[in-house]
């Protein structure tokens, strides 16, 4: 098999404000692809920049995409480990674009095997439940969201903090106030707590019931995690801080965290997913399936992954939930509420609308 030719779009989907605590999106910033090949399989791959996380912004991925896209022309795209180390020749890091030419050689892969994706990874169909996030904004305004949540039916509510620390304890309280007990509470900082405020706000915040604590501390604050982890009453979920599995690793020895936060954009696709994920495993450590602001493409993949691999225990798989504006996407991963499901159509098993496509700045290399 062979690659024929490779289609870029820009894939700007339009959304209400979300703010976290490094800054507030308007536009889901994304990038598609679809990879054709000489036998008439059509691998789809999508990922979400998020700048001021990763440091890709939608431009730079879709320059480094026509690169990509040259650099593997006429080559074989099941072929995947030499295919994959090739982009690394190319740039870099870059973990976001290069996920979106992962994902659409694995749908290859599963395509030519005539299998859905989640089973050609040694998966099958399991239940997963996924949370919904509040944004930050104003205690009572995030207080009166997380009582809309509950009305229609969200049992796991993800609440973005870390902008003020005396703010977000006040955060927590009146949304505790607002549910009752019942409710799952997880918290994400995004790296928002200076390391002499993080554990006095754990303290503050622990007789909340929150599951966890995602990136209390910027990642250049790794050296300061084990102590912190030690220390907080509240168990801490490593994001930012664990791009690859090297990354995991050293985490892992230093126990600086009691779980991990797995996202395709971060660590450059299924295949360094898949690393992370098994190092966890052995070392018996939880990990998320997580995510950017991707649509329903890359989310079909997010779930295939997640039926697929025994040690994702937790599921933040609400992207395409927060403020989109549009789906555009056929196929692939169905809300029954926030359960999700999906089919077994072979590969990722989702498309976009031709006609969303044509709107888009787009290339063929």
């Amino acid at each position: 098999m062979k690659i024929t030719a490779t289609d870029i779009y820009l894939y700007k989907i339009p959304m209400t404000p979300f703010t976290i605590a490094t800054g507030t999106m308007y536009f889901a910033q994304n990038i598609l692809i679809k990879i054709h090949t000489d036998e008439g399989i059509i691998g789809l791959g999508e990922c979400s920049a998020f700048p001021m996380i990763v440091g890709e912004t939608q431009l730079s991925c879709y320059h480094h995409a026509k690169d990509f896209a040259t650099y593997w022309k006429g080559k074989d795209p099941l072929a995947m480990e030499q295919r994959l180390a090739e982009l690394s020749l190319v740039i870099a890091g870059n973990y976001t674009i290069k996920s979106a030419f992962d994902m659409a050689l694995y749908d290859i892969a599963a395509k030519a095997a005539n299998l859905p994706l989640f089973a050609y990874l040694g998966g099958k169909h399991k239940a997963i439940e996924t949370d919904l996030t509040i944004g930050i904004d104003s205690p009572e305004n995030m207080a009166l969201q997380a009582i809309d949540f509950v009305k229609d039916g969200v049992k796991i509510i993800k609440v973005k903090l870390g902008k003020d620390p005396i703010q977000d304890v006040e955060r927590i309280q009146q949304i505790r106030k607002a549910i009752g007990d019942e409710t799952k509470l997880r918290i994400d900082a995004n790296q928002g707590w200076a390391p002499d405020k993080a554990l006095k706000v754990l303290e503050a915040l622990a007789p909340y019931n929150i599951e966890f604590c995602e990136q209390p501390m910027h990642k250049y604050f790794d050296d300061q995690l084990p102590a912190l982890c030690k220390a907080s009453p509240i168990k801490i979920m490593a994001d930012e801080s664990v791009f690859t599995h090297h990354d995991a690793r050293k985490l892992i020895q230093q126990k600086a965290c009691h779980s991990i936060n797995i996202k395709f954009a971060k660590s450059g696709g299924i295949h360094e997913a898949l690393k992370i994920h098994d190092l966890a495993l052995a070392h018996q450590m939880p990990c998320m399936m997580g995510g950017m602001l991707e649509s329903r493409l890359a989310l079909s993949a997010k779930m295939h992954f997640a039926m697929a691999k025994e040690n994702i225990k937790y599921y933040d798989m609400d992207t395409c939930l927060l403020g989109h504006l549009e789906d555009p996407v056929t196929g692939g991963v169905q809300f029954n509420g926030m359960h999700l499901t999906i089919s077994d159509a072979i590969g990722i098993g989702a498309d976009v609308d031709p006609a969303y496509l044509a709107k888009l700045e787009s290339c063929t290399i």
